[in-house]
């Protein structure tokens, strides 16, 4: 994990609520930061951050999301003005690779007490199918632990293959929250530089890390029995974001075009699914909340299918099946099980 150790300072300016704010011309909005309120001030790149320092920070931190809810992460932009402002923060939670213009803005903002969010787990490739690519997960729960230096969360992101969203080499897969374990490792990791940057409340962010990861562990209960019997192990979805989930639960994800969801598949692609499909029991397409669904419904139309939601989970909107994390990964859990028929 690469964490500093911040020095306190006696006043600092606040942290811009650039969630809140139009990313491509700040209005000026500002959430109280350290100092002034006496808080925390914790800038998050997207959803799945926020939610983490939120639930581990509550009370005494304030928390303001570089990526405004409804925003498609990966195609965030920040402007000079929001970089500079990034640099206030205490402490920056992020996920490197998933969104070039953060990775960018943080390595010229200066900003002292960084997370990287992918150091914290191992961030395994995944091809379409996830089942074949992430077995090294099944079966370890959330109270694993993993290597420390976060082997392989760099694969593919710096070999000049990157497609365009971050995701570096297709295969690549960035979305380690969308396993409940994977996401439980890196809350542990973002309590501890909450402790290292606010020793005085340390035994909350402990307290409140501690309860987090049980959660995420009756999750991940929840998901493996859950899954256990169905009548097919594998769905088709338009983002393949979902590989790391699949591997956790011995699933099989195939994906319509890619990491990107914004990408039209070629004819041929969609032919092999159609027949993929056919020789899989593939009742039901997914689309996200986020992204067109036109592909999902053109695939769906060709075979005979029906389309439903599965929530990458890279923000929260009034379309989203759920409140928070929590509600919208178990209204996940549910969609799968009935695509996949379960016993």
């Amino acid at each position: 994990m690469n964490v500093r150790r911040l020095i306190p300072t006696a006043a600092l300016a606040g942290a811009v609520a650039l969630g809140a704010t139009a990313l491509t011309a700040c209005s000026g909005a500002a959430a109280s930061g350290g100092g002034e309120d006496g808080k925390l001030a914790v800038t998050a790149s997207f959803y799945p951050m926020q939610f983490l320092a939120e639930q581990i920070g509550k009370d005494h931190v304030t928390v303001t999301s570089l990526t405004k809810p409804g925003v498609e992460p990966h195609d965030l932009e920040i402007t000079p003005k929001q970089t500079g402002r990034l640099g206030e923060s205490d402490v920056v939670v992020y996920l490197k690779g998933l969104q070039p213009a953060v990775d960018k803005a943080i390595a010229q903002s200066g900003v002292k007490n960084v997370v990287d969010a992918a150091s914290l787990t191992e961030q395994e490739a995944h091809g379409s199918a996830g089942h074949d690519q992430g077995h090294q997960g099944e079966g370890e729960g959330v109270q694993g632990h993993a290597d420390e230096h976060g082997h392989g969360h760099d694969e593919g992101h710096d070999n000049g293959q990157d497609d365009g969203h971050g995701h570096g080499e297709a295969g690549s897969d960035p979305h380690i929250w969308l396993d409940p374990a994977k996401y439980a490792e890196v809350a542990k990791g973002v309590g501890a530089a909450l402790e290292k940057a606010d020793p005085g409340h340390a035994a909350d962010y402990k307290k409140n890390t501690d309860e987090l990861v049980a959660k995420l562990a009756a999750l991940d209960t929840e998901f493996k029995e859950g899954l256990k019997n169905t009548g097919s192990r594998t769905f088709i979805t338009t983002h393949t974001a979902f590989g790391h989930l699949a591997g956790r639960y011995g699933l099989d994800q195939e994906g319509i075009s890619g990491v990107d969801p914004e990408s039209e598949p070629s004819p041929a692609r969609m032919k092999e699914l159609q027949e993929l499909a056919k020789k899989e029991n593939v009742s039901t397409v997914f689309f996200e909340t986020l992204a067109s669904d036109k592909t999902a419904k053109s695939l769906a139309a060709d075979t005979g299918l029906k389309t439903d939601v599965l929530d990458p989970l890279e923000g929260i909107t009034d379309r989203s099946q759920g409140a928070d994390y929590f509600e919208v990964m178990r209204s996940n859990l549910k969609n799968l099980q009935k695509a996949l028929g379960t016993k």
